[in-house]
């Protein structure tokens, strides 16, 4: 079944700020991030954990803030690009730490889900990001980081590929033609 996103304001002649468009890519960011999981389980990978289910669904949030930032580079200047960036990943950081409370309980998620994008900003900086998207070492990366997350089990050892073939490329697009929209 099919994502459908709302990526199109209602009132479409007002002019939208940066941190209003930033607070609709992340909401489409994690319901892109949580569809993605879900699939996983649908295509029968095996989670151990809601832990590991939230995991999962960092480190697409991760790839998808890394897309956004790439999106915006060229058609933004350097300090509105910075702008949306910044709050799209505060916006992000919102989520990870209410819907992990929620499953888990009291603690500190979106700390660690922070620190997690600074080092994968920097592993992602690496790898091409052209008009055509992510280049196949990037997403083989990002497979590389979720199969790192759920394991190698008899289960779990082909995640990678269906990171890298399916769901990444999928993730992208879908993300992007949001990006794009909203920008409109």
């Amino acid at each position: 079944m099919a994502l459908r996103i709302k990526s199109h304001w209602q009132d479409e002649e007002r002019q939208r700020s940066l941190p209003e468009i930033a607070s609709a890519l992340a909401f489409i960011a994690w319901r892109i991030a949580m569809e993605k999981a879900i699939n996983l389980h649908c295509e029968r990978f095996v989670y151990a954990s809601d832990e590991q289910r939230l995991r999962v669904i960092q480190e697409y949030l991760v790839f998808l803030i890394q897309v956004a930032d790439r999106l915006s580079h060229g058609p933004l200047h350097d300090a509105d690009r910075r702008i949306l960036i910044t709050e799209f990943a505060r916006k992000v950081f919102g989520h990870v730490q209410d819907n992990s409370q929620d499953l888990l309980g009291p603690g500190d998620y979106g700390g660690p889900f922070i620190a997690r994008l600074n080092e994968r900003s920097d592993e992602y900086a690496e790898f091409q990001f052209d008009a055509d998207g992510p280049s196949y070492a990037l997403l083989r990366h990002l497979g590389f980081e979720i199969q790192a997350l759920m394991g190698v089990s008899q289960e779990n050892r082909w995640v990678i590929d269906q990171v890298m073939d399916r769901d990444g490329w999928d993730a992208y697009k879908t993300f992007a033609r949001a990006f794009r929209d909203l920008f409109e």
